[in-house]
């Protein structure tokens, strides 16, 4: 039987100290940027601590009261539909980058909802797991902002509202509403007066955001066939709410849908039942990505950096666990991107029969 291998040692202070020349103390003052070196002293104990390929231990600056080195993500939703989403993989793609700049660790977790996040955060409060966290999802009354304002736990709330206040709490955000209503003028241009919009989780606060503008958007111009959907953002629960719109007495001439999987799924449902697109209807998605880019046709879509989104939340927390105040940030508004899924409105089909198109004054 082969020896068993020990486990490689790691390098210490001591290794450092014994290298430059100095004490163990001069190197812990020189590592942790503190005053009682010189800066000679200093370079040298760094150059020779990179050398050896010394890193702090999480475990060291738990103890020492410097933090865990490390920042929490809780995502309350179905790991099934997360799975398939590709806004959440871009922005802790983003997220993780800069992270990685500040050698910061990452810890993910996925719950069944928000009562299981706060209580996970309770637990990464009590076991000092974590400095930070990132909070996505924001809900209508929710209750993460003032739990994280009781345990005095930094964090980035992206996608929040605007004028959301809370002490320790920074703000990333994205103006769904104008975003919604660039759609609408699009496709109210395009002579569309019936639209649907397929939506994402109820109770989500940019959820609600779009549904309300989209309702603004058609009273204001005197639309009266235009609704939202609530969906749980999945490609199953996508095409059957677009069979079942379609299938309906007048069905819709425009559908926008809350991420790219649901359009992608509903352009399949539609052509499955025979409608064109965009002959019979024309279709927009939420989030462009690659996916909008493998059907047929191409899918119009509002696009935006999604990993620059989370480079920007992530230095947001960054700067709170440096000592920062709270701010609100605004990314850029979502953009439309017009392709071959929407065009004008043409001919209506009820129950399988072409009708002349309808509008509402």
């Amino acid at each position: 039987m082969p020896a068993k291998r020990s486990p490689a040692r790691r390098p210490t202070m001591k290794d450092i100290a014994r290298r430059a020349g100095v004490s163990q103390s001069a190197v812990s003052f020189a590592l942790n940027d503190r005053p009682g070196v010189s800066e000679v002293t200093r370079d040298r104990v760094r150059r020779v601590a990179e050398q050896l390929g010394w890193r702090p231990s999480t475990a060291a600056r738990q103890l020492s009261g410097e933090g865990a080195a490390t920042v929490g993500l809780v995502v309350a939703r179905p790991a099934d539909t997360l799975g398939v989403d590709s806004f959440f993989l871009q922005l802790i793609s983003g997220i993780q980058e800069v992270l990685a700049e500040r050698h910061l660790g990452l810890l993910f977790q996925v719950v069944e909802d928000v009562d299981a996040e706060c209580a996970v955060y309770r637990r990464w409060w009590a076991e000092h797991r974590v400095d930070g966290v990132m909070v996505v999802d924001p809900r209508v009354d929710d209750p993460r902002p003032d739990l994280l304002d009781e345990l005095g736990l930094p964090a980035v709330v992206t996608g929040g509202a605007p004028d959301a206040r809370h002490p320790g709490l920074s703000v990333v955000w994205a103006d769904d509403a104008g975003a919604m209503a660039a759609v609408v003028d699009e496709l109210h241009a395009l002579g569309h007066h019936r639209i649907v919009h397929i939506a994402g989780l109820p109770g989500l606060a940019h959820t609600e955001r779009r549904i309300r503008t989209l309702r603004a958007e058609a009273e204001r111009r005197g639309l009266t066939e235009v609704r939202s959907v609530p969906t749980d953002y999945s490609d199953a629960e996508g095409a059957a709410v677009t069979r079942r719109v379609l299938e309906s007495g007048t069905p819709p001439t425009a559908l926008v849908y809350d991420n790219d999987v649901m359009a992608v799924a509903g352009v399949a449902a539609a052509t499955e039942l025979g409608f064109s697109v965009p002959g019979d209807v024309s279709v927009v998605a939420w989030e462009d990505s690659a996916l909008c880019r493998m059907v047929k046709p191409w899918l119009s879509a509002l696009s935006r950096d999604t990993v620059e989104f989370g480079r920007t939340a992530a230095r947001e927390l960054i700067a709170l666990l440096d000592g920062g105040p709270a701010r609100t940030v605004q990314v850029p508004v979502p953009r439309l991107i017009e392709r071959d899924s929407t065009g004008p409105c043409g001919g209506m089909r009820t129950h399988g029969v072409d009708v002349a198109a309808t509008s509402t004054p």
